[in-house]
């Protein structure tokens, strides 16, 4: 290690940890209320673990990017040209990963020599092997002590933090290392039992991480690599004083890295304070718009939305699509299925595991229509997912660009729909301006052959349909245990009341 990198890591230490605390919240007006939404309830309480809530006004515009003082090293055309153990690059080969994506071969020759790192890259632009083979490679072979990982990525949602998880777990395991995900919404005991047992890598909510440690089930004094995984999404969620506050934990002359797709100024604060002559690297402009992607802009009329939603729904394939609101994305699920459309709703008020269920269905096909809030505008990654639409115009040029970031992934084609009333075409103009995309505009009614040929509308069954979980999910009582019920302990109901509260956080 760097003798002047650790000197100056110790010394902004010691200044951050005797300042006030920041905080970026500020209070949001609320959003007029559109297709469904007939409750002023939100997408979901803002909270600690991971939820979507109403997000703190943010301010606007992306900060200057820091100049790198060290020259970077040159980019890798192949994972075969990284200096990575065996293991990994045999698991690339297995996984059939051979040339690494812009953003990987860029940032990997630096990240592997333990430079911090700043990258910018559109979602699904392989930012997660971009800093986890990094992570990887720099950990393998050693051992945690119980309560005390040695690397830590930090992520805004716990689906996001599954989806890291899924993607680093083969990786992880060619090179012996144990990886736990740690996330509100589940039994918080089966977590810090993980960590007792030794996790050289944690991937986590910033919530829930501050609860084990509050615990004393986890220390971060051994951490020597850390990331923030889309770092403007947990400012955005109000996280940020958390998100320093776990950072003043990890060990001060360690490796950070940071990646997002978009760098507004909120994350300068991080930059600043955390990272020392990072290594800069924009695979494209945050505000740029996917070639792969069609931007398409229907102006309908109010009455006929909602027939037209039905058909759209009906299409042949996969579609999300976004809603403002919890109780809105309820009701339109409860029509689609009363119409014949296989839908599931996804937002902040289902339970952990209700909404990994029905993310399940709607990757294997189960459920094609999956209705949600923006709790799942980032972290979800569904291959051959042609089509996302915005039921309800987001009002934020970062909230469209992440929906939309639901297709057209690793290289792949796709459409963004955003559904436009006459009230809200002068917003969603300005919208588009500021995101820097040139959408296609047509004006549509149901059952026209325009709204087929962009969407694939076609006319629902009008049979209702019922979505049941696989008998697989449902497990079966033994029976030894029919007949009587055991009573019920102090120690159990404690439990109980436990797992309840986690679900909530």
């Amino acid at each position: 290690m760097n003798p002047t990198r650790k000197n100056e890591r110790s010394s902004r230490t010691r200044s951050r940890t005797g300042g006030p605390a920041f905080s970026t919240a500020s209070a949001g007006s609320p959003r007029s209320s559109r297709f469904g939404s007939s409750t002023p309830s939100r997408s979901g309480s803002a909270s600690r673990s991971g939820g979507y809530g109403r997000r703190p006004a943010s301010v606007q515009g992306e900060f200057a990017l820091p100049k790198t003082i060290t020259p970077a090293l040159p980019a890798a055309l192949a994972f075969a040209d990284l200096d990575m153990p065996g293991e990994l690059l045999a698991a690339l080969g297995a996984q059939g990963v051979t040339v690494p994506f812009p953003i990987q071969g860029a940032t990997l020759p630096n990240t592997l020599a333990g430079r911090d790192v700043l990258g910018r890259g559109r979602t699904g632009s392989g930012k997660t092997l971009a800093f986890g083979l990094a992570m990887l490679a720099r950990t393998a072979g050693q051992r945690a002590e119980p309560h005390q990982p040695l690397a830590l990525v930090l992520v805004p949602t716990r689906e996001l933090a599954q989806q890291v998880t899924d993607a680093l777990t083969p990786y992880a395991r060619s090179v012996k290392l144990r990886l736990t995900t740690v996330v509100g919404g589940m039994s918080i005991g089966k977590q810090a039992g993980a960590l007792r047992g030794g996790a050289e890598v944690v991937v986590a909510t910033p919530g829930r991480l501050k609860d084990l440690i509050d615990r004393g089930d986890c220390r971060l004094n051994q951490v020597a690599i850390t990331v923030l995984d889309e770092a403007d999404q947990m400012a955005d969620m109000g996280f940020m004083p958390q998100v320093t506050a776990l950072l003043d934990q990890v060990r001060p002359e360690g490796q950070r890295m940071l990646f997002s797709a978009t760098l507004d100024r909120n994350v300068d604060l991080l930059v600043r304070r955390y990272l020392t002559d990072p290594v800069v690297h924009s695979v494209d402009p945050s505000a740029g718009a996917v070639t792969t992607m069609e931007h398409h802009v229907l102006h309908v009329h109010g009455a006929d939305k909602q027939r037209m939603t039905t058909e759209i729904g009906a299409r042949e394939g996969r579609v999300m699509m976004f809603l403002d609101t919890k109780h809105a994305v309820d009701r339109l699920t409860e029509h689609l299925l009363s119409s014949g459309v296989r839908a599931a709703a996804l937002h902040g008020g289902k339970s952990q595991p209700q909404r990994t269920r029905t993310l399940a269905q709607f990757k294997t096909g189960h459920v094609t229509v999956l209705v949600a809030t923006n709790v799942a505008a980032r972290g979800i990654h569904v291959d051959n997912l042609d089509l996302v639409v915005n039921i309800d115009p987001p009002t934020d040029p970062k909230d469209y660009l992440h929906r939309g970031g639901r297709t057209a992934r690793a290289g792949e084609s796709g459409s963004v729909v955003t559904l436009v009333t006459p009230n809200q075409r002068r917003d969603m103009t300005r919208l588009m301006a500021a995101a820097g995309i040139t959408p296609q505009t047509t004006q549509v009614r149901s059952g026209e052959e325009a709204l087929n040929r962009i969407t694939g509308a076609q006319s629902p069954s009008g049979i209702p349909v019922t979505i049941t979980a696989p008998v697989s999910e449902r497990p079966q009582r033994s029976g030894a245990s029919r007949g009587r019920r055991r009573p019920v302990s102090a120690a159990r109901r404690m439990s109980v009341r436990q797992s309840a509260f986690d679900a909530a956080a």
